[in-house]
């Protein structure tokens, strides 16, 4: 199969991602099965990010040729359509989020912190027009279905999944926002706090934030998690109340 054969097809991808479980095949009788090569995939970007991540190097890591895995996957935007379906892991039912709507979008909101701290690469990967797996489609049915209590019409709720996907995503890179970490420097050069303090005249207000040592990142995130949510419950009490 050519490598390039379907790689920027995104019916190609659905249809690799929405299979039927047991679904035959074409071809020889394969001796790994999709999931196994998604998840080799998925060490490989837990290890060395998706710039680490090529066909070759899965490949070797089921012991395939580069050749062969195309049997599986027609190219590297296939491949990474199924490692991140799979790293996304199972969403959670109805059985696993209790309680108020809020107290449900907090422990959704750890959920996802948690997946996505253990797979770092998966925040970035998931962003684009893409097609989506069940697994992750089902996260945002699952983060939906919280906000229905709510009231909200159909679009807000809608908004209200993206804004807090936002929020999660933002948080993650609070220790390396832009180009540069802003607070430690893995090749030991100048952080973006350095640079910024060194033009405080040019930066004043970022220069007096930044002096401030601050709240640990999971403070800040609950900080803005909080403001999300008291938004959603105050939009939906305007519309309830007309005002």
């Amino acid at each position: 199969m050519s490598s390039t054969s379907g790689a920027d097809d995104p019916s190609a991808a659905g249809h690799i991602l929405w299979r039927v479980p047991g679904e035959p095949t074409r071809g020889p009788r394969r001796a790994l099965t999709l999931d196994e090569v998604a998840w080799a995939a998925v060490g490989v970007a837990d290890r060395d990010g998706l710039a680490g991540l090529s066909m070759q190097r899965v490949a070797a890591e089921v012991g395939l040729t580069k050749m062969a895995l195309y049997r599986y996957v027609a190219g590297k935007d296939e491949l990474e359509a199924v490692m991140i379906d799979a790293a996304v892991e199972e969403p959670p039912g109805p059985e696993t989020l209790t309680g108020t709507w809020r107290e449900q979008a907090e422990e959704f909101a750890r959920m996802v912190s948690d997946v996505w701290t253990r797979h770092p690469w998966l925040p970035w990967a998931a962003v684009g027009e893409r097609v989506m797996g069940p697994r992750e489609v089902g996260w945002v049915e699952a983060a939906t279905r919280i906000f229905e209590p709510l009231g909200l019409a159909a679009d807000e709720r809608m908004d209200a999944v993206t804004m807090l996907f936002g929020h999660l995503r933002t948080t993650l890179a609070t220790a390396s926002a832009g180009t540069r970490p802003w607070t430690a420097d893995p090749a030991g050069g100048s952080t973006m706090r350095d640079l910024v303090a060194a033009h405080a005249d040019r930066y004043p207000a970022l220069t007096a934030v930044m002096a401030d040592p601050g709240r640990p990142v999971s403070s800040r995130w609950e900080f803005g998690l909080g403001c999300l949510l008291d938004g959603f419950e105050s939009a939906a009490r305007r519309r309830e109340t007309g005002r």
